[in-house]
């Protein structure tokens, strides 16, 4: 655990949300909230009497929107910075190009609800704020441990054997916190032809579906989020819609996919750990899996419970990754064939996928 609690500033215009998001994250003995801002303006005040270890910054703000304030952020000094965003097109949209100004990650505002959302609310939300805390940001990240509540059990059992190997290969990618830029950086470079994808990326709802949006119009490859019953083909990705979980079947030679309700599992939902395990069940040696940088230790079992049923596995390596926790946490269950750094893997997602 870290020697001193993670110093979070909250940027947000409305007074419940600063109020609610306050008490969500003082409730983890890790985090530490410095104070609150109604406006970039009041933050920079802020910020120029003491420097937080992450900012939660709102998009759609008076006086200077959450953008531009980002900008002049990642320009004059460089902060982990959270966005805090509500469920809106619009939103999705602006939130997306957050990610590309240096934003780490999204959570949306927390709302009222019931008591278990409101506690998987306060997992997510927290487990972000931690890892942005670890995140590279041109300094030496800080790694943080964390227990996962619920396996791979709740939603898929474990099989006993695995399918039959045949001529057509699936590749599985499971990624988090910086999973966003890995992601468009390794699906921009490969070919209209190359094997089907299904991708876990721990992202809120009703982002996922900007996201493969805005990356199928980046990429050679067709990407979309995914829905049940769609086929995993040649050149194109399947994306989990943000909470449900997404899991591969196999009918026959026909891979196709499965959205799923269910508890969190490792914390997250969609769960990498959840695809891993459908993918060693219903592939098998058809599988390649790949994790991708992140927070925690979703995916590990379940990359390892691929390799037991024979898929050849991938880890992104620690001087590419913004948090090598999840790749670290496989390769020490010694569920991973090779390390690569982000730009070698796509060439042996090729490799190894023909």
């Amino acid at each position: 655990m870290r020697a001193n609690k993670i110093r979070v500033l909250i940027v947000d215009d409305s007074a419940v949300v600063r109020q609610t998001l306050s008490n969500l994250l003082e409730d983890d003995p890790e985090i530490e909230v410095m104070g609150t801002a109604s406006d970039p303006f009041v933050a920079a005040d802020r910020i120029a009497e003491e420097i937080p270890d992450v900012i939660t910054l709102d998009i759609e703000m008076p006086r200077m929107d959450g953008l531009t304030f980002l900008k002049m952020i990642m320009t004059q000094h460089p902060v982990p910075v959270v966005i805090c965003s509500s469920l809106a097109d619009q939103g999705a949209q602006s939130t997306l190009r957050a990610l590309d100004y240096g934003a780490v990650d999204i959570i949306t505002k927390p709302r009222v609800g019931t008591r278990q959302y409101l506690e998987d609310s306060r997992t997510a939300i927290c487990d972000v704020v931690k890892a942005a805390a670890s995140a590279r940001l041109g300094k030496p990240h800080i790694e943080h441990v964390i227990q996962p509540k619920l396996t791979a059990d709740v939603i898929l059992p474990q099989a006993t054997h695995a399918m039959a190997e045949t001529t057509e290969k699936v590749i599985v990618v499971g990624a988090s916190t910086g999973g966003t830029e890995a992601l468009k950086s390794l699906l921009e470079t490969l070919p209209s032809d190359a094997p089907g994808i299904v991708i876990v990326q721990h992202m809120p709802e009703l982002f996922t579906r900007a996201f493969a949006n805005r990356l199928n119009g980046l990429c050679a490859i067709t990407v979309k989020e995914a829905e049940t019953n769609d086929t995993v083909l040649r050149g194109r990705a399947l994306i989990a819609p943000g909470n449900h979980h997404l899991l591969l079947r196999r009918s026959g030679a026909r891979y196709f996919v499965e959205i799923k309700d269910g508890p969190l599992v490792c914390r997250h939902r969609p769960s990498v750990d959840v695809l891993f395990r459908s993918a060693a069940r219903y592939a098998g040696p058809n599988a390649v899996g790949v994790i991708l940088t992140g927070m925690g230790d979703d995916g590990a079992r379940g990359m390892l419970e691929m390799k037991h049923a024979g898929a050849f596995n991938i880890a992104q390596d620690e001087a590419t990754s913004v948090v090598f926790g999840m790749p670290k946490e496989a390769i020490k269950l010694d569920g991973v064939h090779k390390v690569l750094s982000l730009s070698q893997i796509p060439a042996a997602i090729l490799k190894h996928g023909a």
